[in-house]
């Protein structure tokens, strides 16, 4: 437990009003950043809510994963009515965050040039699939960026091009917008102006593969995919042992490997001039894996962890997501959180989620708003707009907002 745990949780972005035009898990990202490090963020959905309330399967979380400490306000942007309520609120923020295809706020006077106008100091952030040039106009998803940028030939073994098994790209996005954001309020703390930040997948997928392209531009041959690599290291693999369970394990350096030997009783090994090196044991890497993989097939995975741990050396038991919650370490620390699910059949259920991976003075950033219900602060935030109630219900009886 940190000295300091008993001090307020740091809110450095408290008084921050930020809000996010969003959907999906780009946008949403960004704007979560920011609300867990304590902006007031207000979350302006559809009439019928973001999609995201309503996706099964492989999307059931995105809601609730990038949506927390945050107000909703839902409001049909396509009635005149709707986009003046929507501009009268982005015109309170500090911060507009979006992630539309090109030119869709702008038909309700949404998009940086209008607000900017009205506000000087606003910073407005937009997620896109690419950022201008000959592809902004492109749809873009996770798994096209991910295909066109090179990730998913890199991912995958050769010929069989695959997806990262999570949202990098989407993910990425939204945290390279939230860095640009807390570098054009530094500007703006500066010069008294806003600006308009661009965060984009594709790029976001070129940068990840910045050290492949640099790779071929240094040794001139192109990168294999992670599975087919030329290894820089000979024992660094997922090695499958008693009881069909698997393991990774892993020898970086010099000092590593005789580690290894010793905690493994592999002295034979150690004293083999052949492997001496590191260099030596990535020539000799296929035989000395097969040699590997036939002594630790009847060890468990447990003894070997065991054993690894005592010894200081990198291992990982080879777990799935839902493994997670039962981590003692996450538990032990803090990282996951309670959140109130506000959909769906389990409405109302309480289960855990993930914070966001800092410490802020030797503390997590907690959950302090839950995954919100649609419309749940929309008379709140309307009537702190100066709108009456009169108005309010007028505006909610023609399905202007919810």
């Amino acid at each position: 437990m940190s000295e300091t745990s008993t001090l307020p949780v740091p809110q450095p972005l408290r008084g921050l009003r930020v809000v996010e035009f969003t959907h999906m898990v780009m946008g949403p990202t960004c704007a979560m950043v920011l609300a867990d490090m304590g902006a007031e963020v207000i979350k302006v959905e559809p009439i019928d809510g973001e999609a995201t309330r309503r996706l099964l399967g492989a999307g059931a979380g995105f809601f609730p994963m990038f949506n927390r400490n945050k107000k909703s306000i839902g409001i049909d942007l396509k009635q005149p009515a709707g986009a003046a309520v929507a501009q009268r609120l982005a015109a309170s923020a500090d911060v507009v965050v979006e992630n539309f295809k090109a030119g869709v706020l702008a038909k309700f006077g949404l998009d940086y040039a209008s607000l900017a106008a009205l506000n000087e100091r606003l910073i407005y952030v937009s997620h896109k699939g690419f950022l201008p040039g000959p592809y902004e106009h492109r749809p873009a998803l996770d798994e096209v960026v991910q295909m066109m940028g090179g990730l998913a030939y890199m991912t995958g073994r050769p010929g069989d091009p695959l997806r990262a098994g999570t949202s990098v790209n989407d993910i990425m996005g939204g945290l390279f917008g939230a860095i640009g954001t807390l570098g054009a309020l530094i500007q703006r703390g500066i010069t008294g102006r806003g600006m308009e930040v661009q965060s984009a997948l594709f790029e976001n997928n070129v940068f990840l593969m910045g050290q492949h392209m640099l790779q071929f531009a240094v040794t001139g041959r192109h990168p294999a995919p992670m599975p087919a690599r030329d290894n820089p290291w000979a024992v660094y693999d997922v090695f499958t042992v008693k009881d069909d369970e698997q393991i990774f394990l892993a020898a970086v350096s010099d000092a590593q490997w005789r580690s290894f030997c010793d905690a493994l009783g592999f002295a034979d090994l150690k004293a083999e001039p052949a492997l001496a090196t590191n260099n030596d044991r990535v020539r000799a890497r296929p035989r000395l894996l097969a040699t590997l993989r036939e002594r630790l097939a009847n060890r468990s995975a447990n003894e070997l962890a065991e054993l690894f741990e005592r010894a200081g050396l990198p291992y990982a038991p080879i777990r799935k997501p839902e493994d997670l919650y039962d981590d003692p370490h996450l538990q032990a620390t803090g990282g996951l959180a309670d959140v109130v699910l506000p959909d769906g059949d389990k409405a109302g259920q309480t289960v855990k989620t993930t914070l966001f991976p800092i410490t802020m003075d030797g503390q997590r950033l907690p959950v302090r708003l839950q995954p919100p219900r649609l419309g749940a602060h929309t008379q709140a935030l309307l009537a702190g707009l100066g709108y009456g109630s009169d108005e309010i219900e007028a505006l909610r009886g023609s399905a202007i907002v919810a």
